[in-house]
């Protein structure tokens, strides 16, 4: 009896092999999976990684230190990845794993994994030495999978141009699919039977996926086609939503269901939270109007400003016209100021008036030589002309521009509408600019709106303070690489033209001096 019950319990030598064998091919397995998968760039919960984007915004923190002791380089950045919210839930329930790949040239840094979290928090520092300024550190974020490829969540570039300590910001993510799902939720579709997968709601679309016994279940359906959305019930105890698109309109991808109205209807259950996906689908939906009509405004904006200034004045004028000096009266701002981000201040050798009168009025040659030496072509004036629409004056001038980007052809047709103001003491001139790009990618979408704001400080000196950005007509993929390259490209404008412009003022002064000097010789040889 006692050894029958000691071969009971315990185990045998054929037993202890499969055991041992087993735990061997776990911990390898173990092993392949995630040291050598982190390897190759795919995933590693003990490495550092950095990216970003697929819900909303990242938070960084940069901060640069001169000289790096442990090597021969001049530049040492320091980048304080902090936290990521609103990421795209690429987990069936609704969740993200989290982890990010920070590049700065050659280097390459690894960020934690965040199990489960759509609002992951880091709080990780990574160090990169450089050789020279400026640099660029991309930051992308990968939803970490054990088996599967990382799927991209979304990137972000972020520039560094100079030393200095920079405080804690908010980067706005680019999708890679070029449009940004503000929510998603588990459900199903109803077919003939419930297929289940994930629902997901952009300003544009909304998606439906389900891969249900390796069948393929996809639905897109256009946010302006929708007529209705209603809550229904399915199997009279499901809570459900049903989308009912308007006369004429219909999805893209499975066909949708019969309606005796003839309209297209697609009905999604088993909702963790019907009223709550019932809600976010009827805000993308007043949302998607708002953006109509905001675009629409944009729109008509754009219009008058284009109106307004191309519209040539009959005379031509050497100095500051009277109609430059603002009135009583309400007009509309000619840029947008929540767009602009201050590039410079400094001294100017020039007094705000005497920078009108010799860089900016219709006798002066200042425009054609920074065009020139931009090289720039097909260069055409207009002339200052009052407008009803906004203060002081306004112009256009039209030429053909360099383009330094990739994506863009060798030049491009460029637009620039012009406003000039000069305050009743002519102590502050203000001019403002807007350029619209006609052939580069998305060049409807966006506009490049710039202030400069010169105070006379001196007899012959003045402060210049110029702020630029770009103002978004309508969102598009790429919004943060547009916004940053402009920055840097107006940056290089601006040394150009103030460049230009010393030499200008420093020739017309020599040349006024000289004509003064031959005017008054006869009147004294008389004498």
């Amino acid at each position: 009896m006692e050894t029958m019950s000691l071969d009971f319990l315990l185990p045998s030598l054929w037993e202890i092999k499969v055991t041992v064998a087993a735990s061997i091919y776990v911990i390898f397995a173990y092993w392949f999976f995630t040291y050598r998968g982190s390897r190759d760039g795919y995933c590693d919960r003990s490495l550092a990684g950095n990216s970003g984007e697929s819900g909303d915004a990242i938070e960084e923190k940069d901060g640069m230190l001169k000289a790096d002791a442990h090597n021969n380089s001049p530049y040492l950045i320091k980048v304080e990845l902090l936290a990521a919210k609103n990421l795209i839930g690429a987990n069936l329930n609704g969740t993200s794993d989290p982890y990010a790949i920070i590049t700065c040239g050659t280097e390459k840094r690894f960020s934690s994994m965040v199990p489960g979290s759509r609002n992951p928090m880091w709080g990780e520092e990574f160090n990169f030495s450089v050789d020279e300024l400026p640099v660029q550190i991309n930051v992308t974020i990968y939803d970490w999978d054990i088996i599967w490829k990382s799927a991209v969540l979304g990137s972000v570039t972020v520039p560094v141009e100079s030393e200095g300590q920079t405080g804690a910001l908010w980067y706005t993510l680019n999708s890679p699919s070029g449009q940004l799902a503000e929510h998603s939720y588990s459900c199903a579709l109803e077919r003939s039977f419930l297929y289940h997968g994930r629902m997901y709601v952009s300003a544009w679309h909304i998606c439906f996926h389900s891969n249900v016994f390796s069948k393929q279940m996809k639905v897109l359906i256009p946010v302006g086609d929708i007529d209705e959305i209603r809550r229904t019930q399915h199997a009279f105890i499901n809570p459900a939503v049903t989308i009912i698109l308007r006369m004429g309109a219909g999805g893209h991808g499975v066909p949708p269901l019969g309606s005796p109205d003839g309209r297209v209807r697609y009905k999604f259950a088993s909702f963790w939270n019907r009223n709550h996906a019932f809600r976010a689908l009827q805000r993308a939906r007043k949302n998607y109007h708002e953006m109509l009509e905001a675009e629409k405004k944009e729109k008509a904006e754009s219009a008058l400003r284009a109106h307004s200034s191309s519209i040539r004045g009959s005379k031509s004028q050497a100095m500051i016209p009277e109609d430059i000096i603002p009135n009583t009266g309400k007009h509309q701002a000619f840029i947008k100021d929540e767009a602009l981000n201050s590039i410079y201040n400094d001294a100017f050798p020039c007094t705000a008036e005497n920078y009108f009168n010799l860089l900016l009025s219709d006798n002066s040659n200042f425009t054609n030589e920074y065009r020139s030496a931009r090289k720039d072509t097909n260069l055409v004036i207009g002339q200052w002309h009052p407008a009803d629409e906004y203060d002081g004056q306004v112009r256009e001038i039209t030429f053909r521009g360099l383009c330094n980007s990739p994506m863009c052809p060798p030049d491009t047709a460029m637009t620039e509408w012009q406003h000039a103001v000069l305050s009743p003491d002519k102590e502050t001139l203000v001019f403002e600019t807007v350029q619209q790009a006609h052939d580069v990618p998305f060049g409807s979408y966006f506009e490049i709106h710039c202030r400069w704001k010169l105070e006379t400080n001196a007899e012959n000196s003045c402060i210049i303070d110029i702020k630029v950005g770009a103002h978004f007509k309508k969102w598009c993929p790429m919004q943060s690489k547009i916004k940053s390259s402009a920055i840097n490209e107006y940056k290089k404008e601006v040394e150009v033209m103030l460049e230009v412009a010393r030499s200008y003022i420093k020739s017309s002064t020599s040349a006024g001096e000289t004509d003064k000097a031959t005017t008054s010789s006869p009147s004294q040889e008389s004498s």
